[in-house]
C-alpha cells in the first residue's frame, strides 16, 4: 500500500527538492497542464517507461492524476512498487486539489 501526501507537504517537498513528481494522466492532459516539475508517466507505460522517467529507484515519488475519484495515480503506483521502486506516495487530490488551492501549474514538456 501506498502512503498518500497532502498538498502541504507536497509542497515543501518540492520547493526542498526531495521528491521525484509523476503524472499518471494521457498525453494530452499532461501537456495542457501538468504540476510544476512532474515528468509524464502515464498509467498504462510505467512498465516500459519507468527506468528511463525515473531511474532511481530508491528516491521518493509521488504519484497524481486528475482529482480524489481518478484512479490512474494508484495504479501508477501500484505498477511502481512491483519494479521495485522503494519510496512511492500518492496525491489522491491531484490536479483538481492543486487548482482549487490556486497554485501554478506548468504546460507543455515531453511526453511518452
Amino acid at each position: 500500500m501506498t502512503k498518500p501526501i497532502e498538498r502541504g507537504e507536497l509542497q515543501q517537498k518540492l520547493e526542498a527538492g526531495a521528491i521525484r513528481l509523476a503524472e499518471a494522466l494521457p498525453a494530452r492532459h499532461y501537456l495542457d497542464a501538468h504540476l510544476p516539475g512532474a515528468v509524464h508517466l502515464p498509467h498504462d507505460k510505467v512498465a516500459e517507461i519507468a527506468a528511463e522517467a525515473l531511474p532511481d529507484k530508491e528516491a521518493e515519488i509521488v504519484v497524481y492524476c486528475a482529482s480524489p475519484s481518478c484512479k490512474n495515480s494508484h495504479l501508477a503506483a501500484e505498477a511502481l512498487q512491483k519494479l521495485g521502486y522503494s519510496q512511492i506516495r500518492v496525491y489522491g487530490g491531484g490536479k483538481q486539489d492543486w487548482a482549487a488551492a490556486g497554485l501554478a501549474f506548468e504546460s507543455g514538456g515531453t511526453t511518452r
